[in-house]
């Protein structure tokens, strides 16, 4: 039963829940926010939503850039390089912004009468984002729920496991990851360095997937 929206970014863990629920998804949404990769990943989610015969749309949300303040949106020589887990690494939150695009979807699904949101948040995301956490999640599945006539629900099935765990996954579904974009620089080729590449290298090498990705390193 095709009953979700998902929200697809194009990188390894939204490409996966795309694959591992595509039953279930009646649309997919990307969002163009302004961030550094956005250019980088939108392409690989329009490829795999059309792989797949899923709907696929884009929302431009050209304001954050102008009002939000983010690393991920100052251009790439304000990323960090470093592991997650290391302080610096606070600087690439965008206030919000999954609670923004969970409020855009939920008012999409209501509109299809769908009842679900889908969101690829992980374990190793808690460390840094906020709204990325289960109680982020359970509060606005909350606010969702009441905030509907039908009671849209936030469903976000990797909430508690690592993203090794997602690859592995992934790796059972036959997914070509040389076909997602992790890098928060967004240059030609992924940098290497930054938070999100250093964990999709040790993702990939922990599902024993050969990692085809170009490094700029």
């Amino acid at each position: 039963m095709k009953d979700c929206v998902l929200i697809l970014s194009g990188g390894m863990d939204s490409t996966t829940l795309l694959y591992d629920y595509r039953e279930r998804i009646a649309l997919a949404v990307s969002f163009d926010y302004g961030s550094n990769h956005n250019g980088k990943e939108l392409p690989f989610a329009k490829y795999h939503t059309k792989k797949l015969g899923i709907e696929h749309i884009v929302i431009p949300l050209a304001f954050m850039p102008d009002y939000f303040k983010s690393s991920l949106l100052a251009g790439d020589d304000a990323i960090p390089e470093g592991h997650y887990a290391d302080e610096n690494m606070k600087s690439t939150v965008v206030p919000f912004r999954n609670g923004i695009m969970l409020a855009i979807a939920a008012g999409i699904a209501e509109s299809r009468n769908l009842k679900y949101v889908m969101m690829a948040n992980h374990g190793g995301d808690h460390t840094i984002y906020p709204d990325c956490r289960p109680e982020f999640v359970r509060a606005m599945s909350e606010a969702t729920r009441t905030g509907t006539f039908p009671g849209i629900e936030i469903f976000a099935p990797y909430t508690n496991i690592t993203k090794s765990k997602i690859a592995m996954r992934g790796k059972e579904l036959g997914i070509d990851y040389s076909k997602t974009w992790s890098c928060y620089k967004g240059g030609s080729h992924h940098c290497g360095k930054c938070g999100t590449c250093v964990e999709r290298k040790e993702a990939l090498a922990d599902a024993g997937i050969p990692d085809t990705t170009i490094y700029e390193e």
